[in-house]
């Protein structure tokens, strides 16, 4: 039976690229000299460092930007609020999101059966399992999810015949 996966998840190597390189342009560019702005990361959790608010955003453009040239999407990044860390330095927390809640795989085996499509969704922890009898049911319901508005970036995999 015809199956594939539903999975929401940032690769980690081209997240660490991405930081080292927007670490690299923070540390080159001339608008950052002497200014103590940087990028650093723990696992799944990204720290920006800078001098003020308006540099705190610029290094987070940098990022997002490097982020999307390694095919990281943006809307898997959810910055927390800006602190202030002494003097005039501040700091925020970017948590980068791996695997699908619960409250979302709801909504979407949900999509999924109202839709019509003669395909089944299961939920396997942080991923779904999508099967039906046809490749192109599953190819319809692939196309269904693309087209939905969703609040996380969702990746197709494991496509089985």
């Amino acid at each position: 039976m015809p199956s594939f996966d539903i999975v929401s998840k940032v690769e980690t190597a081209e997240l660490t690229n991405a930081v080292d390189q927007a670490n690299r342009e923070v540390g080159t560019r001339y608008d950052f000299k002497g200014s103590s702005a940087k990028l650093e990361r723990q696992e799944n959790l990204l720290t920006l460092y800078a001098d003020s608010e308006f540099q705190l955003r610029q290094v987070q453009d940098i990022l997002y930007a490097k982020a999307a040239k390694r095919g990281i999407d943006v809307a898997s990044f959810d910055p927390q609020k800006i602190e202030a860390i002494g003097g005039d330095k501040v700091k925020q927390l970017i948590k980068v999101k791996q695997g699908i809640d619960k409250e979302l795989a709801r909504k979407i085996v949900k999509l999924v059966k109202d839709s019509g499509l003669k395909v089944q969704a299961a939920i396997q922890g942080e991923e779904l399992r999508i099967s039906g009898k046809k490749r192109d049911d599953l190819q319809g319901c692939i196309a269904l999810l693309r087209g939905a508005k969703l609040e996380e970036p969702l990746q197709f995999v494991n496509f089985r015949d």
